[in-house]
């Protein structure tokens, strides 16, 4: 006679919304909100997207210290300095239960990493982590940005990798606060990265990063703002 079927646990599971390009301020006002209103049925989220042109400040940064031109500038409250987004650049958001699942910030920090240190690799480029700036680096340059908000025990916000964008928007800023800070993108040193499946490809490792055993289809767009979020059944 069988036994009763496992139920896999909540922290085994994950939602994943694959969203194409957002504009910044709509994404994080998604993403505090989903934070907000998720209680402890509510699935961990990881989102794919990208943004149209945008400097956003974190909570160590100040205005004055992005010469913009035409490209907005949005305050946010994520921690660490200023950094850009544009399109050619995956994003991937990471809404995760952290009490849930016993991780503390650092362990969320270097998992993130290390999966994007993984994924480089497998284009050839031999990439590291730098102890007391987040982030992921090749020769020296930065290729990887990390920037996250815990709230509630959760998080939100995440990583985004240079694929292939226009660098030039980072000449107007220190990026993340580092004075001469060099950046790189993927396509400099694997000249056949396409963004959409180096993003794909980051969404999955980071799902396997976390651990994450099963993970569900959570369409194309950004949650209700009126609607509750996802929960198990």
């Amino acid at each position: 006679r069988r036994g009763p079927r496992r139920m896999t646990d909540v922290r085994d599971r994950v939602g994943l919304r694959v969203l194409g390009r957002i504009d910044y301020a709509r994404a994080a006002a998604a993403m505090r909100e989903f934070t907000e209103r998720r209680d402890a049925r509510t699935l961990d989220e990881l989102w794919l997207l990208e943004h149209p042109p945008v400097y956003t400040l974190g909570l160590k940064a100040h205005a004055k210290a992005v010469a913009s031109g035409n490209i907005p500038v949005i305050p946010t409250d994520r921690g660490g300095d200023v950094t850009y987004h544009g399109p050619g650049q995956p994003v991937v958001y990471v809404l995760m239960d952290l009490n849930r699942r016993q991780w503390g910030i650092r362990r969320l920090v270097t998992t993130i990493e290390q999966a994007v240190i993984h994924l480089l690799a497998r284009y050839g480029v031999n990439a590291e982590r730098r102890t007391g700036a987040p982030g992921v680096y090749v020769a020296g340059r930065k290729i990887a940005a990390l920037g996250l908000r815990v709230r509630r025990g959760a998080s939100y916000h995440g990583v985004a990798l240079n694929v292939r964008m226009d660098l030039a928007p980072f000449a107007a800023i220190d990026p993340c606060g580092y004075p001469g800070l060099a950046v790189t993108q993927l396509a400099d040193l694997a000249p056949g990265a396409d963004p959409a499946a180096v993003g794909a490809e980051l969404l999955d490792r980071l799902a396997e990063g976390f651990g994450y055993t099963a993970r569900i289809d959570h369409g194309t767009t950004l949650p209700a703002p009126s609607g509750a979020a996802t929960t198990t059944s």
